[in-house]
C-alpha cells in the first residue's frame, strides 16, 4: 500500500509538472512552424525544425540591441539592490530599537502594495523631477534602474534581515578587535556569509526585471532603448499578428533566464528558507 501510495503521488506530481510546462511546449513547437502549420494544428510538431524563423525574429526585434539594453538594466539594477539592501538590512538587524523595527516593518508593508495602484502617481512624480529638477527619469535606462531599485529593495531587505539575524554578533566583534572598521567588517566578514541569500535575490530579481513588461513599457518609448520584452511588440500589428515569429521571439526572451536559473537553482530554496526563519 505504501509503495502504491508513493507511486500515485509521483504520477500526480509528474502530471502537474507536464500541465505546468505545457505552455512552454506550445511556444517551443510553434516557433519552428510557418503560419499555415501553426493554424492547422498548434499542438503538432513542425514539419521541419529550422532556425529560419528565429533568424527573422532576431532581425525584426533588433535582438542584439534589445538584449544589451535588458542586460544593462538587469545587471545594474540587481547590483544596486544587493549592495544597498544588504547594508540596510545589516544596520536594521544590528540596531534593534523602535525606529529600526518601524523602518523594517515599513519595508515589509510595501511588499503588498500592487504596482498598478501607484503607477500613475509614480509617473507624475517622475515627470515633476524631469521638469523641475531637470533630471531625466523618463525614457532613460537610469530612470528605469532607479524605479527597479525602489520596487526591489523591500523583498531584498526582508530576506537579508532574516539571514543576518542568524549570523553571530561575535564574528563582528572579533573583526572589530582585530582592527576592522564597520565598512571592512560588513564587506569582509558579514557579506560573504550572505551568499545563499544574495544568489536567491539575484535569481528572483533576474526573473522579475528581465521579463518585466509593464514598467519598461511606461518608461521607455525610444526604440533604441527598449528591452527584450518590449521588442516583441513588433510582431503584434494592428491588423495582423505574426504568431510564429512572436513565439520565436518569446523563446529568445526566456532562454537566458532559464540558463541562469539552472546554473543557480541550488541556492534558491536555501536562501529563501534562511531569510524567513527570523524577523
Amino acid at each position: 500500500m505504501k509503495k502504491a501510495g508513493r507511486l500515485a503521488i509521483q504520477l500526480l506530481l509528474i502530471a502537474f509538472c507536464l500541465f505546468y510546462l505545457f505552455p512552454i511546449y506550445i511556444v517551443f513547437v510553434n516557433s519552428f512552424k510557418n503560419r499555415q502549420e501553426l493554424y492547422e494544428n498548434a499542438l503538432a510538431f513542425p514539419g521541419t525544425f529550422s532556425l529560419r524563423f528565429y533568424s527573422e525574429a532576431m532581425e525584426k526585434m533588433r535582438f542584439a540591441r534589445s538584449f544589451g539594453n535588458s542586460l544593462l538594466v538587469t545587471t545594474v539594477s540587481i547590483a544596486l539592490i544587493i549592495v544597498l539592501a544588504s547594508m540596510t538590512a545589516w544596520m536594521l538587524a544590528r540596531r534593534d530599537n523602535r525606529l529600526s523595527r518601524f523602518i523594517f516593518m515599513t519595508y515589509v508593508a510595501t511588499m503588498i502594495i500592487p504596482f498598478q495602484t501607484i503607477m500613475m502617481p509614480l509617473f507624475q512624480v517622475m515627470g515633476w523631477i524631469r521638469d523641475t529638477l531637470h533630471i531625466p527619469m523618463i525614457d532613460t535606462h537610469g530612470g528605469l534602474i532607479y524605479m527597479n531599485l525602489g520596487f526591489g529593495s523591500s523583498m531584498a531587505v526582508f530576506l537579508y534581515h532574516g539571514f543576518i539575524k542568524s549570523v553571530p554578533v561575535s564574528l563582528e566583534e572579533a573583526a572589530t578587535i582585530d582592527g576592522c572598521n564597520r565598512f571592512q567588517t560588513f564587506w569582509k566578514i558579514v557579506f560573504p556569509i550572505l551568499k545563499p541569500t544574495t544568489v536567491t535575490i539575484m535569481i528572483l530579481d533576474v526573473i522579475w526585471i528581465w521579463n518585466d513588461y509593464l514598467l519598461p513599457s511606461l518608461t521607455l518609448s525610444n526604440i533604441d532603448k527598449k528591452t527584450i520584452p518590449l521588442s516583441t511588440q513588433t510582431f503584434f500589428g494592428v491588423f495582423t499578428i505574426e504568431w510564429n515569429l512572436a513565439m520565436a521571439g518569446l523563446m529568445l526572451t526566456i532562454i537566458p533566464v532559464i540558463i541562469f536559473y539552472i546554473a543557480a537553482q541550488k541556492y534558491i530554496v536555501k536562501g529563501v528558507a534562511a531569510g524567513a526563519i527570523k524577523m
